[in-house]
């Protein structure tokens, strides 16, 4: 029986840690099914399970000695005393509010790097607009409630004639062809989406609790500053990586993220970060989990899932919207937030870097920054810059909050600007007035080092939620 050929310094010979582990590897082995198993065999498979503990996790015979074996973290966790330096894009056109939260951060001691963008401004944990490299670590409000929030842009072999020739069928087709908020869906949902055959939403008890919704709100959009519009994309660039030559376009431009499923994933993990790593109440919405934990692990796969959810409704969105084009788009570009990535920093140390509000920038890395309804929006590639983390903003950023714009912004106000722009709204509220947004010219200013213009895309009809009514009717002229 391998059980009394194996003794305590055999597995400690393994790498085995002290402790219960390895009295549960011999209760184990001690069992009837492994009676004829020989000493080289169990050693292998003891091995096995030392070196990759999760693949057990789900094994009922081996599931105790798999989580002895998952590090289990401190629950009482102190910041380290000084800030780590960190570059700040625009120093001066971020609030304090967003600067100190990037202190705190950089105080965490899994920080290994961090920078901050010029749309940075106040958010829960990380700021908006946060950049955070951490050692084998994964903070949920790191990457943020909206996991892998996007933007993705199609462009069209069209006459831009037809934003102010077709503005009507254009609104049709927003309307027909787009969803937002909580309470709208299509009836024709596409249920056979690639997306939904993932096994983690059998293996993962959030993502499966939320599997009904997520196929019900496939192709949807949020609310806030989520948004589907058309525009004119002006490609001034001729080396622009996506084959198009410089001139005028049609464009479709969106904004959304991973909708009910990413906010559950949030939630739920953010809940058990805080709970196993307990931080000082300044820093405690910073919490993480291992990478080493199964609950690190599971997270890191529910959140891919959450990114490539986003995703998916994005892909829908293009494709309802050409299909009522009756065009296939000449060029797509598509870049995320509110994510983390494995990468290699420049001093060739692994690390997990969070962009929370902020978008990759590796060099040659398309993505699109957008301004605000009545601002343009740009398309860029990335320059790869050391000091960002490769980063770089993903939007104006807000200069007031929600609160502030509603008591600051008048209906009036909104109307005038927008007739002045030439932009039409379907939905939308005073929340999401572009005067609730810092200057994009001025973010793009900041970030020159980081990204290269290839164009620009200036929204003309524009959808989103009816400040929160999902009707998508619009107190601003649309319909």
């Amino acid at each position: 029986m391998a059980s009394q050929k194996l003794r305590g310094n055999d597995l400690r010979q393994l790498g085995y840690p002290e402790g219960r582990a390895i009295g549960i590897a011999l209760d184990i082995l001690d069992q009837k099914q492994f009676k004829k198993l020989d000493k080289g065999s169990a050693l292998s498979l003891l091995k096995q399970i030392k070196d990759d503990p999760f693949a057990y996790v789900r094994d009922e015979t081996w599931r105790p000695l798999a989580e002895a074996l998952v590090p289990q973290p401190s629950r009482d966790v102190a910041l380290n005393p000084k800030i780590k330096d960190y570059r700040r894009y625009g120093e001066d056109f971020i609030e304090d509010g967003a600067r100190k939260q990037m202190d705190t951060a950089m105080q965490l001691p899994i920080t290994l790097d961090g920078a901050l963008m010029p749309d940075a401004h106040q958010g829960y944990g990380l700021p908006i607009g946060g950049v955070l490299a951490t050692n084998n670590a994964v903070i949920p409000y790191g990457v943020g409630m909206d996991i892998g929030c996007r933007m993705a842009l199609s462009v069209y072999d069209m006459p831009v004639s037809f934003l102010d020739e077709r503005q009507h069928a254009l609104k049709k087709m927003l309307l027909e062809n787009t969803r937002f908020g909580n309470r709208e869906v299509f009836k024709d949902r596409n249920t056979d989406d690639p997306i939904f055959d993932r096994p983690e939403f059998r293996q993962i008890g959030v993502a499966r609790h939320k599997l009904e919704s997520a196929v019900a709100q496939i192709g949807s959009s949020g609310s806030g500053n989520h948004f589907v519009e058309f525009g004119l994309v002006d490609i001034t660039d001729a080396s622009n990586d996506m084959g198009l030559a410089v001139g005028q376009y049609l464009g479709v431009l969106s904004h959304s993220g991973s909708r009910g499923l990413g906010a559950a994933i949030a939630q739920h993990y953010t809940k058990i970060a805080m709970d196993m790593c307990q931080l000082p109440s300044q820093a405690r919405h910073l919490a993480w989990l291992s990478l080493d934990s199964q609950e690190g692990q599971e997270y890191w796969a529910a959140m891919n899932l959450a990114g490539d959810y986003a995703s998916a409704c994005h892909h829908d969105i293009h494709r309802r919207l050409s299909k009522a084009l009756g065009e296939k788009p000449l060029a797509q570009v598509e870049n995320h937030h509110n994510f983390a990535w494995k990468e290699t920093l420049p001093d060739g140390t692994e690390a997990i870097v969070h962009r929370k509000g902020a978008t990759p920038a590796g060099k040659g890395v398309l993505g699109v920054i957008p301004g605000s309804m009545t601002a343009p929006g740009f398309i860029v590639r990335g320059r790869g810059e050391r000091d960002s983390l490769q980063s770089a903003s993903h939007g104006a950023g807000r200069r007031l909050s929600r609160t502030q714009a509603k008591l600051q912004v008048t209906e009036g106000e909104l109307r005038r600007l927008l007739r002045d722009k030439g932009v039409e709204l379907i939905g939308g509220g005073l929340d999401e007035a572009p005067m609730a947004y810092k200057d994009i010219h001025q973010v793009m200013a900041h970030q020159r080092d980081l990204v290269d213009v290839l164009g620009s895309f200036m929204p003309r009809i524009v959808r989103m939620d009816a400040d929160g009514s999902g009707k998508g009717k619009s107190k601003y002229g649309g319909e």
